[in-house]
């Protein structure tokens, strides 16, 4: 279950003009020093119940109500900005999370308020203090190109920020103050405005930044990896170049037989081209299933976790719903079941049963075995084995998918036996892998980028006849208004 937060809140922004002398930070008076103060104390407090918070739609933790009504104010909301570029951490694994989580529960910015914020680039350096707080910054202006749209994400998008994030991308960067200098470019491109501005910009520096950082997409350095499917997403999608091939004209998927389904899966949720790799960037609990159903036998597949925070991932029914908005993904009813390696919890019928495996980190594999004969969910990390769990059989006995819901910046690629297991289950006979009985056509292996699906999809002719509700089959009733019994 996402970490959904829910509370009322004023969605408009205060007009009144930003007291300076709330936000100041040298101490001269008791005032600046205590709101300072307070914000650090109250998102470090934060960040220590983040990861204790299991329930949809809970009550929000203290700090969080306490920091909504201080933004209520502008002066409040950019000190909110400046003590979270300073205070979390960069070895926080819901560190972002974080920072969208409280950005998103706080009011939107007056237009002064966003562009002070915009000057408030960090001094770039190779320090690890220096590459939290332009992590951080980072992250924010992400969010903030999330949030506002038109000509307020444009005017987000300064000469100076434009620069800024282009510098990150330079060789010798930290990775994580390039990953969300992509990320946030990304965001920005959302306003075609600012991704024309962006695209000229990487055409202007001879040699494209994204080109170089692709190649790091399959790296053994997980932060890099990430790095990599991000530049290769932003090419695919945002930036494309006319001497480019997309990445699904290049990647060889003969030996691929099952991957993540792209027809049936939530919105926002990333699928790498050989459709085994899936990242969220969203501020939503995306959701994704396989393409293989199975009905009977002993089933396993593997999980290779490259992020690690709040990834629910097991196994789902067709039935089981996918509401990103909401929170809710595997797990969370009773046609499915989940494991949650960063809250170190069991999802099912969106209860949580804790267990006590450490939590998972990158590089961590996760197995997922289904005994459909024996009715037994098993979940083992790095190649131990959790209990069985029988619970998902009360409603639901075949027809499983492997599945997974994904909060923001969270990343991990599956096998499906493609390529061999590194902890094959060894107590159990029998045990088969998707990949040797699956099938996919040649052209249901294609993972378009987004852009190009959507295309298809409005030039896809709909008949006078077809069906004014499902557009795909042939309409065979007519429903009159007013004419009901």
């Amino acid at each position: 279950m996402g970490v959904c937060l829910c509370k009322d809140k004023n969605s408009e922004a205060h007009e009144e003009s930003v007291d300076t002398s709330d936000v100041a930070t040298d101490g001269r008076t008791c005032h600046k020093h205590s709101l300072s103060e307070t914000v650090d104390r109250l998102i470090r407090e934060t960040l220590d119940v983040i990861r204790e918070i299991v329930e949809n739609e809970p009550e929000p933790p203290a700090s969080m109500m306490q920091l909504h009504d201080i933004t209520e104010r502008p002066s409040g909301w950019l000190q909110l900005v400046k003590s979270l570029i300073n205070v979390v951490p960069l070895e926080h694994p819901m560190g972002p999370n974080v920072i969208l989580l409280l950005l998103d529960d706080s009011p939107l910015p007056t237009k002064e308020s966003m562009l002070q914020t915009a000057e408030m680039i960090p001094q770039f350096s190779h320090g690890k203090t220096f590459a939290r707080r332009n992590r951080n910054f980072c992250v924010i202006l992400g969010c903030l190109a999330d949030r506002l749209a038109g000509p307020n994400s444009v005017s987000i998008l300064s000469d100076n920020i434009l620069k800024y994030l282009l510098g990150n991308l330079e060789e010798g960067t930290n990775p994580d103050v390039m990953l969300f200098s992509l990320i946030a470019l990304e965001k920005l491109a959302q306003t075609s405005e600012n991704k024309a501005t962006i695209k000229h910009s990487l055409k202007l520096l001879g040699n494209n930044p994204l080109m170089m950082l692709e190649k790091h997409v399959n790296s053994t350095d997980f932060l890099m990896r990430q790095v990599g499917f991000c530049a290769r997403w932003c090419l695919d999608n945002y930036f494309t170049l006319d001497t480019r091939l997309y990445s699904y004209e290049t990647v060889d998927l003969a030996q691929v037989n099952v991957m993540l389904n792209t027809k049936d899966v939530s919105e926002y949720l990333k699928i790498s081209p050989d459709g085994l790799e899936a990242r969220c960037d969203a501020y939503s609990f995306e959701s994704v299933r396989c393409t293989f159903q199975v009905h009977a036998g002993c089933w396993y597949y593997e999980v290779t976790i490259i992020t690690p925070g709040v990834m629910q991932i097991g196994w789902a029914t067709k039935e089981s719903k996918f509401l990103s908005r909401e929170g809710y993904g595997i797990g969370d009813d009773p046609r499915s079941m989940a494991f949650d390696g960063c809250r170190q919890l069991i999802w099912y019928n969106a209860q949580s049963i804790p267990h006590e495996f450490p939590r998972w980190k990158a590089g961590s594999i996760l197995g997922c075995l289904l005994d459909l004969d024996n009715q037994e969910i098993v979940f083992s990390l790095d190649g131990v084995e959790t209990k069985v769990f029988k619970q998902v059989f009360r409603s639901v006995k075949e027809g499983f998918f492997a599945a997974a819901s994904f909060m923001s910046f969270q990343q991990c690629r599956f096998n499906f036996g493609a390529t061999p297991f590194r902890y094959p289950p060894k107590r159990r006979s029998g045990v088969k892998n998707f990949n040797d009985f699956a099938q996919l056509s040649p052209h249901d292996k294609i993972v378009l980028p987004r852009h190009i699906f959507l295309d298809q999809l409005r030039r896809l002719s709909v008949k006078e006849d077809s069906c004014s509700l499902c557009v795909d089959e042939k309409a065979t009733m007519q429903i009159e208004p007013c004419k009901h019994r």
